[in-house]
């Protein structure tokens, strides 16, 4: 029999992995990743500055070890040019690799802004360890960073680098911090909180260009003005990785195209986690990423199983003011309504027959994150 081959060494792949040995202990597993298949937290890599971590650190477990805990063969720092479908080969840096099913968890890639300017390559991200490990030297010398994005992870690294005493600058076009995922009146609450620990907001304004200056680099803005900083940290959302599906002949859409099954236009091959759009949904968090690991483990054991996603709530780790919210689509028909205020705001959003569907809770409101879903799990 050929193996199941996961490729991806992340949350999805792990997990994954970790799901199929508690249904089968015997099957063939092999795990392919780009990187050193070290395990860790990737979502750590947002709050671990003011942890003290270093990207050594926050490894909880090495491949070594895992590869011998879950019996399986394991190929750190292995690239792979291309998928033969009618051959079930992977054409990679350690050969061909001959699979029966094929689990691509492949992530996704920090989005880069066309920028202009001599020093628009000098943008970091990070989005994973040795990102982070760069992020960190470069911190070394650093004492003022800005910050593009004013998002999830944005808003993380604002919390996370202000509280460890670096002055913080966030710029968004948008009006108000984590705008994608909650309403103004909820997304509002983390304005003063997070300035009196040292950031800055710059809201109605993109950043256009970025140069080098005397002391670092000098950002010019949309609304014509401008600020400096010594490190630009871009936060503006991730894109799924498709490329490898996409010249396999795959469908793929903003993600690699998959059914409740995780199963794409290839029977034999599957997509989770970061780079999967599961009926139509890109689902780039934990909480979907476990449960649809779980259900796929169960399909590649040969269980008839769809992936079911419950009400999965986004904690949003901001320390100075902690948030959780169940977001709703943009165009669900319903309406915000303030049902708590206090140090934070409670919101709920209730549909056209007053059945709660979604909320944002920020500040001491945020431990009721538990109670809210089994409102919405008892609908």
């Amino acid at each position: 029999m050929k193996p199941i081959v996961v490729l991806g060494s992340g949350l999805a792949g792990y997990t994954l992995v970790r799901e199929l040995r508690k249904l089968d202990r015997d099957a063939a597993i092999t795990l392919v990743s780009q990187d050193s298949a070290d395990f860790y937290s990737k979502p750590m890599l947002s709050n671990a500055l003011a942890q003290g971590k270093t990207a050594e650190s926050l490894v909880t477990t090495a491949a070594a070890e895992i590869a011998r805990q879950l019996g399986i063969t394991l190929l750190p720092h292995t690239e792979v040019f291309g998928i033969r479908r009618e051959n079930k080969e992977l054409q990679t840096s350690a050969g061909v690799i001959e699979y029966g099913r094929l689990v691509l968890a492949l992530g996704a890639d920090p989005i880069r802004l066309p920028l202009q300017g001599d020093a628009s390559e000098a943008v970091v991200s990070v989005n994973d360890l040795a990102d982070y490990a760069k992020f960190r030297n470069a911190l070394a010398s650093a004492k003022t960073v800005a910050i593009i994005g004013a998002g999830l992870i944005g808003c993380e690294f604002a919390n996370d680098l202000a509280g460890a005493g670096y002055a913080v600058t966030v710029i968004d076009p948008t009006a108000y911090p984590l705008s994608g995922l909650m309403p103004e009146q909820a997304g509002s609450q983390l304005l003063a909180p997070l300035s009196a620990l040292g950031v800055t907001w710059r809201f109605g304004a993109a950043v256009k260009a970025i140069d080098s200056d005397a002391t670092g680099y000098a950002l010019t803005l949309s609304d014509g003005t401008a600020l400096s900083a010594d490190m630009v940290l871009s936060a503006v959302g991730l894109r799924p990785r498709i490329e490898l599906a996409r010249s396999a002949g795959l469908a793929v859409n903003r993600g690699i195209v998959v059914d409740a099954q995780l199963r794409s236009s290839d029977k034999d091959i599957f997509a989770l986690g970061d780079c999967a759009e599961i009926d139509g949904r890109v689902l780039p968090y934990v909480l979907p990423i476990m449960h649809a690991a779980r259900a796929l483990a169960r399909v590649l054991s040969g269980e008839d199983t769809q992936v079911e996603f419950p009400a999965m709530p986004v904690v949003v780790k901001t320390p100075a003011h902690p948030v959780a919210v169940l977001p709703v689509p943009r165009d669900a028909p319903g309406t915000w309504i303030s049902l708590a205020e206090g140090q934070g705001i409670k919101l709920g959003f209730f549909d056209e027959r007053d059945r709660l569907r979604g909320f944002a809770l920020t500040g001491t409101h945020s431990a009721q994150r538990s109670e809210m879903v089994k409102q919405i799990s008892a609908v």
